[in-house]
């Protein structure tokens, strides 16, 4: 649905080459389907999912796993029109041996169902700016050291990106309703906005957000060809919406680089990826 190209979820004999059972579950797969679970009891009402936060991935998924979600709310802000709010929520996912394999923080616009109820108390999370590098997870039973770089045609490895570099990812993809549509089903989302065009305050169905992320990671491969996972996502923001038809640009920036404490074979690096629709950034800022 979004042509991710990244190898570790492509190829068996790559992942099992590194040490993994095998080929594992794109990342933000796996996210958008326990984000999911999370829809009918917090969001399946709400006018927009606003951003997430400290973003956690903690074990490799598989095909076959079996994940389930459990949300704790931790933070309310009525809006100052009254009519709506904010509500933040810690979210996990867990596997069949009620292990956690990722954690993370979302914030979603609700309405209020009586006008006249008072605001309750507003509590707004104190959400960590990073996830500290040395706590980023990476499997024990896995090493890197034999990574081939003809399988993906890039020689571009962590130590080759600079802090400040910009990577302007050249292809553009087109959302078609069909692809949005069959992405929110399989992620199990019920969100009313996405599918009822009369639910939505556009007049028209929102294309989920999450989509419009992985198809941006999607986008990203050229240019970060040996990426190799997602360690954790520190932070995002929906900044305006998508719709069926829209085509979508991708941008990074590498904003710093980390050795991980331990590990000689593999280094994180901490990106901004922008996503834009109708032309790519570098038109868009020369416009």
């Amino acid at each position: 649905l979004t042509g991710a190209r990244q190898v570790l979820s492509s190829a068996d004999t790559v992942a099992h080459a590194m040490g993994y059972q095998r080929r594992v579950v794109d990342d933000l797969l796996a996210f958008h389907i326990a984000l999911g679970k999370t829809v009918p009891d917090i969001s399946i009402n709400a006018v927009a999912n606003l951003g997430y936060a400290q973003v956690k991935f903690l074990r490799p998924i598989y095909a076959g796993d079996t994940l389930s979600s459990k949300s704790t709310v931790i933070g309310l802000k009525q809006n100052s029109d009254g009519k709506s709010g904010v509500v933040y929520v810690q979210c996990e996912a867990s596997n069949q041996n009620h292990q956690i394999v990722m954690t993370w923080i979302r914030w979603v616009m609700v309405r209020k169902s009586n006008l006249d109820a008072p605001a309750p108390e507003t509590v707004i999370p104190e959400l960590e700016k990073v996830v500290d590098a040395k706590k980023l997870h990476l499997p024990h039973d896995v090493e890197y050291n034999e990574f081939d770089t003809q399988m993906t045609g890039s020689r571009f490895l962590w130590d080759d990106y600079q802090v400040g570099e910009e990577i302007a990812h050249p292809s553009g993809m087109t959302i078609d309703e069909s692809d949005h549509t069959l992405a929110t089903k399989l992620y199990q989302n019920p969100a009313r906005l996405h599918f009822d065009a009369s639910k939505s305050t556009y007049n028209k169905r929102l294309v989920f957000g999450g989509h419009v992320m992985s198809v941006c990671r999607a986008l990203s491969y050229e240019g970060l060809e040996n990426a190799l996972s997602i360690a954790a996502i520190n932070g995002g923001a929906h900044c305006n919406p998508t719709f069926g038809g829209d085509t979508i640009y991708a941008h990074s920036e590498v904003l710093d680089r980390f050795e991980i404490p331990g590990r000689k074979d593999v280094g994180a690096l901490r990106l901004r990826l922008i996503g834009v629709k109708g032309a790519p950034l570098s038109a868009i800022a020369d416009a």
